[in-house]
């Protein structure tokens, strides 16, 4: 893997290692994938406002997170279904992320058991929540989340229904009722929960005393709701492009979000991160941190842990690299100044 260069060259790799169905689960989304483009692209519409003369000897791209100190702001999406991609599923990921001091967070529809999970964990996962129609299901899945000593739980709240993914619908579609190929399930269908609401949240809190993260905010307004909900952070994300067409990444909204929360609560990122720069920008735009998830799959799929590993070396030195280059040297140093916006079509 030394001849692997970027995270492109890691998504070619894993295209040819991967089953035909496997890889167009892994690079699927809604529609005409306009939204999963945009997210990667709209990344080239602000640009860097390098200074100069700055001694940038040293680095620190630690961060804290809920009074958590992680080495880097590079944090594992949760991406279900990962024996699709290697036949250890989650297992490889997880321990790529404790060598590497990093953050992960596992999905609701992992492969393996969240149980799995954390006994091959140095520390446990945060644990995505996709909430069930049977509240008794979901009830059960908090209840593994709290057994496994879980801390987080990052609430998904921009699946009512799944979105029109034609590639690789009937393949996700049998996955969540084939027991088989779902450890946090037994004999229960996973269907989500057309009906959940922002009820869920002092429910939540009656029952349970884990953090609670809000994972699919894309507007101000239902960033000021999750603060006035009390929820303890969110993530800007539209599911990598997966569910609505709408047309609008996430690093566009980021701003507008930030200027909301006023840094009361953490802010997470997910959707088209694919370099250094992409990371140096949605942290001086007000990200806390940001979330990946195909690209380490391409590592998990190239190589397993060490191609996991590899792919977390590449984005944390580019990001290095571009702090110094733009004459930065900490992560709570970056700020808007360091970014220009160039809007679509100008």
């Amino acid at each position: 893997m030394e001849n692997l260069l970027n995270i492109w060259d890691f998504k070619k790799m894993a295209q040819k290692k991967m089953e035909a169905h496997a890889y167009d689960y892994l690079v699927g989304a809604a529609d005409d994938l306009r939204t999963f483009n945009r997210n990667i692209e709209a990344y080239q519409h602000f640009q860097i406002r390098p200074r100069r003369l700055v001694n940038v000897n040293k680095i620190d791209t630690s961060i804290n997170l809920l009074g958590q100190k992680y080495n880097s702001p590079i944090i594992l999406a949760p991406v279900g279904f990962q024996e699709l991609f290697h036949p250890e599923g989650e297992i490889p990921a997880v321990k790529a992320a404790d060598a590497k001091g990093h953050l992960a967070i596992a999905s609701t529809v992992t492969s393996k058991s969240f149980t799995e999970i954390c006994c091959a964990a140095k520390t446990p996962p945060w644990f995505q929540l996709y909430t069930i129609s049977n509240q008794k299901s979901t009830k059960r899945l908090l209840d593994i989340a709290k057994k496994n000593n879980c801390k987080t739980i990052v609430l998904t709240v921009d699946v009512p229904v799944i979105g029109n993914r034609e590639k690789h619908s009937s393949l996700l579609q049998g996955n969540m009722r084939t027991n088989n190929t779902l450890g946090n399930f037994d004999d229960e269908d996973a269907d989500f929960d057309a009906g959940l609401t922002w009820d869920f949240i002092p429910w939540f809190r009656k029952n349970y005393d884990m953090k609670l993260f809000i994972k699919g905010i894309l507007t101000g307004e239902d960033a000021a709701l999750a603060l006035e909900h009390e929820v303890d952070g969110i993530i800007v994300s539209n599911h990598g492009g997966r569910q609505l067409e709408s047309d609008l990444s996430t690093i566009e909204v980021l701003a507008e979000i930030a200027d909301v929360i006023q840094g009361e609560i953490p802010i997470l990122i997910d959707g088209g991160i694919r370099r250094g720069t992409d990371i140096f920008k949605a942290l001086a735009l007000g990200a806390t941190a940001v979330c990946i998830g195909r690209p380490y799959i391409y590592g998990l799929a190239s190589g397993g842990q060490a191609g996991v590993e590899k792919v977390l070396e590449i984005l944390q030195t580019e990001l290095i690299r571009n702090m110094q280059l733009a004459g930065v040297t900490s992560i709570g140093a970056l700020n808007r100044k360091f970014i220009r916006e160039k809007k679509f079509g100008t």
